[in-house]
């Protein structure tokens, strides 16, 4: 081949290349905006649940002297004001009327029958023996306990006698407080002003709108970002004879498996929700109902993971929270680095004893694939104590009804997670592939046969082709 041949052989090559760094790039550019979306969206979904799980949380409800109060006020003072006097019920206040009146007319004739000191109270004594008869007055109770009881019932006192008692309930129930209604009121307020809503539940409705469009979007993101991953991969297989074109090809598919790196440890992976869906007794003849009590609610990313334990005061949860900084994040990074200076730099970088043992030996340190198990068994066995515990707060009976209800779910970031990681062993062996091509040397035959594929002593594979270079 003449030189001039190579040159315009170089030169086609290096067009080639151009075009498809650009061509990634704009795909990476797409991914990485698929990804900056995605965490803006897990971010403000995360947010609007935690002011959701504030609003409705157990605290402020079923647990709150406040509402509780509230509730019993607004019975007591229906059946205050819907309060009316049967017929058993009057004849019984009669009774107990003419008893008293016999027993006040009984303690009258004693305490004149009793010896008197003094010329006055002898007079009284003698004057009420002449003029007063214990007898006719008894006979004229049932009278008295008539004209009492038809005072009593009229409309116009009833109504008196409600006021008074609604009065003095209400001022019994205003000196009934606890110490969150302060913090609620300034809590409910700010809500209500920050999503400009007026009452509970236009603020629920309000926010649980948002959480159905933002798991639609998030999720359609998350497909996007793997669907240009995806893209990316495809590439190999057309271009796997083209040996000029690996090293491009690979470095940006290290920056495509970074994007989903970065996305992955920072947008929310696992979400615990845990509610108490209604609650329903009767108090008083009236159905008391308590309904969308939020018993507890979390959500974390992996990142976020790792900074709760490392504030946690105990050295052992420390200790967690660097090891998943470093083997989970910090470095796969380092990895991506190494296996691009080993493409990129000349021999005496690239060979590097630290260079080569990032690139090809660090693997076996790198937890993101025990992550996944991790995350996937702590969701299950996680998701499994939650329903059993629920189960239990689920009761029936003609006095109580009690449902609770589970939403804990992976979330976008933990299929982003799963992505990376595949896409990071699928560029693990890629790497050993490419390798095999600069190292001749260490290919060997199996066998003495003319048929039998000659293999990497590094990585045990065989190259994609010899033709093309």
């Amino acid at each position: 081949m003449t030189t001039v041949q190579q040159h315009q052989k170089q030169k086609k090559h290096l067009i080639l290349q151009i075009i498809l760094i650009v061509g990634l790039s704009a795909l990476l550019a797409l991914e990485s905006y698929f990804g900056y979306q995605l965490y803006e969206q897990s971010k403000q979904q995360e947010q609007l649940k935690e002011d959701y799980a504030m609003m409705n949380n157990i605290t402020f409800g079923v647990f709150s002297v406040d509402l509780w109060r509230d509730k019993i006020a607004t019975i007591v003072t229906q059946k205050i004001k819907g309060y009316k006097v049967s017929k058993q019920q009057k004849q019984e206040m009669r009774e107990e009327v003419e008893q008293q009146l016999h027993a006040m007319i009984n303690e009258v004739v004693n305490e004149f029958e009793k010896p008197q000191k003094g010329l006055g109270n002898k007079l009284k004594k003698f004057a009420f023996k002449q003029f007063v008869d214990p007898k006719e007055l008894h006979e004229q109770v049932p009278s008295f306990a008539a004209t009492i009881m038809q005072r009593i019932n009229s409309p116009r006192t009833i109504k008196k006698l409600k006021g008074i008692a609604t009065t003095e309930f209400k001022e019994l129930a205003d000196q009934t407080y606890d110490s969150t209604i302060n913090a609620k009121i300034k809590m409910t307020s700010h809500q209500f002003k920050k999503y400009y809503v007026s009452s509970t539940p236009a603020f629920n409705k309000n926010l649980e709108t948002r959480f159905e469009n933002i798991r639609k979007v998030t999720y359609n993101y998350a497909y996007a970002m793997l669907g240009c991953v995806a893209a990316a991969l495809c590439l190999w297989l057309p271009l796997r004879k083209k040996v000029y074109l690996h090293t491009p090809l690979f470095i940006m598919s290290l920056l495509f498996a970074l994007a989903l790196l970065i996305v992955g440890v920072t947008v929310s992976i696992i979400e615990v929700d845990a509610r108490l869906n209604s609650l329903e007794f009767m108090l008083m003849g009236e159905k008391v109902t308590f309904q969308n009590q939020v018993l507890f609610f979390q959500s974390k990313s992996i990142l976020g993971i790792a900074e709760v334990l490392m504030q946690q005061p105990k050295p052992d949860a420390v200790t967690v929270g660097v090891l998943i900084i470093l083997f989970v994040i910090i470095l796969p990074i380092l990895r991506f680095a190494a296996g691009g200076i080993h493409l990129l730099c000349k021999p005496p970088i690239a060979e590097n004893k630290v260079t080569r043992y990032l690139a090809f030996e660090a693997g076996k340190w790198d937890m993101a694939d025990v992550m996944v198990v991790g995350i996937l068994m702590t969701y299950i066995g996680l998701n499994g104590i939650l329903k059993s515990q629920l189960t239990d707060l689920n009761i029936k009976s003609e006095m109580l009804n009690t449902s609770t209800i589970n939403y804990t779910a992976l979330q976008p970031g933990y299929i982003i997670f799963v992505g990376y990681v595949a896409f990071a062993i699928i560029l693990s062996i890629l790497l050993k592939r490419i390798y095999c091509y600069r190292h001749p040397e260490e290919f060997k035959q199996e066998d003495l046969s003319a048929k039998a594929p000659e293999k990497c002593v590094t990585c045990k594979h065989r190259p994609f082709s010899k033709g093309s270079q």
